[in-house]
């Protein structure tokens, strides 16, 4: 059966369910797998409506004894410049970031963004699993009511009034869109941020932007505090080289400082978001761990500048 056509477009959904990018592909992987072990009937529906059926139990199934992903600013208020950055949290305590490639299909990647956000993903966190599934089906996937309520053998009624209750469940914590990407903007911001200019970097920042850096649950949000923060000495960042993807449907890059060979080792995943000609935040993923799934480099070479 033709299961890898609809490998995108699953773990896109499963990672929408369940917050982290390995579990996703794991979740796909179980579904495949019980896909080979059950048996597809036509009569009963379309082969990728079955696939999201069997998802569906995966990631519920999952879903019982996890604990709720999060963002920084679900978990603490703002912190001050200079503040300690306290103990880091394991990373199934975050929601984390993804490649945009593994979770929109090619014809969805533009339309699709905004629905793998951080801040979008750290919303459903908040549902319940089946209310999670029923807005993601309804409202990301455009599936029709019968659709939903068949794949979750239950009624329209009950598809509805579940919609309606993820809806409210939501509504404040949406994010605001943030809309096309300025390639300008964005090339100025990784010219800056490789020659630490902080004045640069600072002229870019919204007035209420913010910054954070999982694992720790520190962050910051304001300009003045972000510049504080930018500004302070023995950041490490002097020398920082980037390499650019993308994640969670925003520009991306992989962050390097330099090793003791002469080259440049991998530090960080950075997130940025951009709106209206400002840089409205930004999420520093500590650690190497992500670059084998962005397909970011293990090293640079010595000169390397900007590359992407």
């Amino acid at each position: 059966m033709e299961f890898e056509a609809h490998r995108v477009e699953l773990t896109g959904y499963c990672y929408r369910m369940l917050g982290g990018p390995f579990e996703a592909e794991d979740a796909v992987q179980e579904t495949f797998v019980r896909a080979w072990r059950g048996t597809y009937d036509p009569a009963r529906g379309t082969l990728r409506a079955w696939l999201y059926a069997i998802a569906t139990n995966v990631c519920l199934d999952a879903l019982r004894s996890a604990r709720r992903r999060a963002v920084a600013m679900d978990l603490t208020s703002p912190s001050a410049p200079g503040s300690p950055l306290g103990e880091p949290l394991p990373a199934s305590a975050w929601v984390g970031p993804v490649p945009d490639e593994r979770v929109l299909p090619a014809d969805q990647v533009v339309v699709g963004r905004e629905s793998v956000r951080l801040a979008f993903v750290a919303a459903l966190q908040h549902l319940p699993p089946r209310q999670r599934a029923v807005l993601l089906l309804r409202d990301v996937l455009c599936w029709r009511a019968a659709e939903v309520a068949r794949l979750l053998d239950t009624t329209v009624a009950s598809v509805n009034s579940a919609l309606q209750r993820a809806r409210a469940g939501i509504a404040d914590r949406r994010p605001e869109p943030l809309g096309p990407v300025d390639e300008d903007l964005l090339e100025r911001y990784a010219a800056a941020f490789e020659r630490h200019d902080v004045a640069a970097l600072v002229s870019l920042l919204h007035e209420d932007a913010t910054m954070t850096m999982p694992p720790f649950t520190w962050w910051l949000r304001g300009k003045a505090d972000i510049a504080a923060a930018l500004s302070a000495g023995g950041s490490g960042c002097e020398d920082a080289r980037v390499v650019r993807t993308w994640a969670n449907g925003v520009p991306a890059f992989g962050q390097y400082r330099p090793d003791e060979r002469g080259g440049y080792r991998p530090f960080a995943l950075v997130l940025v978001e951009f709106s209206g000609g400002w840089q409205v935040g930004s999420t520093t993923c500590l650690g190497d761990g992500l670059f084998p799934i962005f397909g970011l480099p293990m090293s640079l070479p010595a000169g390397s500048r900007n590359r992407g």
